[in-house]
């Protein structure tokens, strides 16, 4: 049982001999915790941002290279700042619920601090995963039109790789590439997000109750 726990059971016992916990100590309770939790949610908003943006710089140099023989190179680069810019709205929506939450001073209005906190969760997940399979469809859409040329810049007949059945080889392997990446991301954003967004809501149900 956690303070907020022993504190609930103190305020709600009628036989109780000692004063009752005040209303307001709890809900200073649970502005704390939420305000606890939307910070994480910040700052690991960030972390993944400082991420995506490091495997810019570790990209090899020859995948580099082959993007530009592509003519994928400007589309990729402007992909890239258009998606970095969304994500860093994202950013500035997570510190304005964090900031509101900080100076809430009514259990309705951190109800609703709570609820807009968690739809902003939920639509930074649904762009991200939408995002990455719009953005793999139309490469992978684009590399089957062109495995010609993707066959040519990949060298394979030097390698002596047949040409015949290339690109259903190819566009075969990617597509389980592409669900496997997919698969890991929601996974990252239910077990992190998720978890979080979880204890948001039990904050918000306990709000209600003391508040009903």
């Amino acid at each position: 049982m956690d303070k907020l726990d022993k504190l609930k059971e103190n305020w709600q016992s009628e036989e109780h001999e000692l004063p009752k916990v005040s209303f307001d100590k709890i809900y200073k309770i649970l502005l704390k915790k939420s305000s606890s939790i939307v910070k994480w949610i910040f700052v690991i908003s960030i972390i993944e941002l400082l991420f995506w943006i490091s495997l810019y710089f570790i990209l090899p140099e020859d995948n580099i290279n082959m993007m530009k023989e592509l003519g994928l190179e400007r589309v990729m680069y402007y992909c890239e700042i258009f998606h970095f810019f969304i994500f860093g709205i994202f950013i500035i929506l997570f510190y304005k619920n964090y900031k509101s939450i900080q100076v809430t001073d009514s259990t309705n209005v951190l109800m609703q601090n709570i609820l807009n906190t968690r739809k902003t969760v939920r639509y930074f997940v649904y762009y991200n995963v939408g995002m990455t399979i719009a953005f793999s469809i139309a490469i992978d859409t684009y590399l089957y039109n062109n495995s010609e040329k993707l066959y040519e810049v990949m060298g394979l007949a030097k390698q002596g790789i047949p040409k015949e059945g290339f690109a259903n080889i190819f566009i075969i392997s990617q597509i389980i590439v592409g669900f496997i990446i997919i698969a890991l991301l929601i996974l990252f954003y239910w077990l992190v997000y998720g978890i979080l967004l979880k204890k948001l809501k039990g904050n918000y149900r306990e709000l209600k109750k003391i508040n009903s």
